[in-house]
């Protein structure tokens, strides 16, 4: 095991102690992932690169990559505090915060039951995470979707949610209805107009900067304070930005979820001294999953909306994506294969700043329970891929892509 997976792993234990010792009475788990991958020769988006995936030839073998402790501990009868700290070593030693929040959720006489959120969280928009710590139950590499979702979306903020609960009602349904006001989130869509869209189930922590590639526009005097890199969560222009989605389950057999999201962004405002600007990002989310069987299902997430950022939206994208998981379980193996398509349309006339991009991805999925505790799997990966922006940085337009992992994971 190399040095930096062991100091990682100190890291970790240091955390684990700390909680231990400040709270008594939380519930604490926790997951250690270990992956043995041999990636693709293409440098990865976090290293500067133009990959798309995690991990790339110049730094694969044997790495750690997920740690997570997830937190939870009963203020009250009513009031409870959530918390989720992930650890990684790429692209660099991180330990960082990725949830944090606070819910009151109030024991009512009324069939109808309601509860709040306050703090840092994911928007319940994904079928595809019920995992701790937000990861995917079935491939280890998230969806194009869910992986932009986990690099640039975090709601800052309050979120509502009214319930209507089959069984109060007599009913196989059950209905849910979600709104919710933040701030926090204006560069969201930063990624998406100048690398689009990736693979991977790298999740960002609420102190993080993202780098990505070079863009060789950039350097033109409309793009100059931008800096080459992206802080997601951070508040640029003041403004709040809102979602609302509605949640239906039937008999837990089949369950749909839409969102709206609008984070409110004004394209103008910007932050001088980080170049950080507020891009005005909205979207429409709907995700579906059915259960044919008690062991098969089938999960499928469509999203589209567009960002913009600049003076009279000098920088103005559309992007689409959706993805179609089919996973089947036998006995302690579970068999995941997912196909994504992602696409990202220019529609400024900026020339010199070319945003279209598109690709398409098939990953397949093994994982063996060995015990509650441990779980190994192996996990295959192939995307194509074109960005116009490559050219200008002498890279091909068009790439393909492949990686196989063997994971090793280990819950307590």
């Amino acid at each position: 095991m190399s040095l930096t997976i062991m100091n990682s792993l100190l890291r970790l234990a240091v955390v684990i102690c700390l909680l231990s010792v400040f709270t008594v009475s939380a519930q604490v788990k926790g997951l250690l992932q270990v992956r043995a991958v041999q990636a693709d020769s293409q440098l990865s988006w976090q290293e500067g690169g133009i990959g798309l995936y995690r991990h790339d030839a110049a730094n694969q073998g044997v790495v750690l990559s997920q740690g997570i402790i997830d937190l939870s501990a009963d203020i009250s009868s009513s009031w409870s505090a959530h918390g989720v700290v992930n650890l990684y070593q790429d692209p660099k030693s991180t330990l960082g915060i990725s949830q944090a929040y606070l819910q009151y959720k109030p024991l009512v006489r009324s069939d109808y039951k309601w509860h709040i959120k306050v703090g840092g969280f994911y928007p319940q928009l994904s079928l595809e995470n019920p995992d701790m710590g937000w990861l995917s139950a079935y491939n280890y590499t998230n969806s194009a979707i869910n992986s932009w979702v986990g690099e640039e979306l975090r709601t800052l903020g309050v979120e509502a949610t009214i319930k209507r609960p089959a069984r109060n009602f007599n009913s196989a349904h059950s209905f849910s209805l979600v709104g919710a006001t933040f701030k926090g989130n204006d560069p969201a869509g930063t990624l998406l107009a100048w690398r689009g869209f990736a693979l991977h189930d790298r999740q960002t922590t609420l102190n993080e900067a993202l780098a990505f590639a070079p863009v060789a526009s950039l350097n033109t005097p409309q793009l100059q304070l931008q800096a080459n890199q992206v802080l997601p969560f951070e508040e640029v222009d003041g403004r709040f930005g809102y979602y609302v989605g509605g949640h239906w389950d039937y008999l837990k057999k089949s369950q749909l979820r839409v969102y709206y999201y609008d984070n409110n962004g004004d394209p103008g405002a910007l932050n001088y001294n980080t170049g950080q600007y507020a891009w005005d990002t909205r979207f429409l989310s709907v995700a579906w999953l059915n259960k044919f069987t008690p062991k098969t299902r089938l999960i499928i997430q469509i999203m589209s909306g567009g960002t913009a950022m600049g003076q009279k939206r000098g920088v103005d994208t559309r992007f689409y994506s959706h993805f179609a998981l089919l996973s089947h379980k036998i006995k302690r193996h579970r068999f995941s294969v997912r196909y994504d398509y992602f696409e990202v349309t220019d529609k400024d006339d900026w020339m010199f700043d070319p945003n279209a991009s598109y690709g398409e991805g098939l990953t397949a999925t093994w994982r063996y329970q060995l015990t509650p505790q441990w779980q190994i799997g192996v996990e295959g990966s192939a995307l194509h891929s074109q960005a116009d922006n490559r050219v200008a940085m002498n890279k091909a337009s068009r790439i393909s892509q492949q990686q196989i992992a063997l994971n090793a994971q280990f819950r307590f």
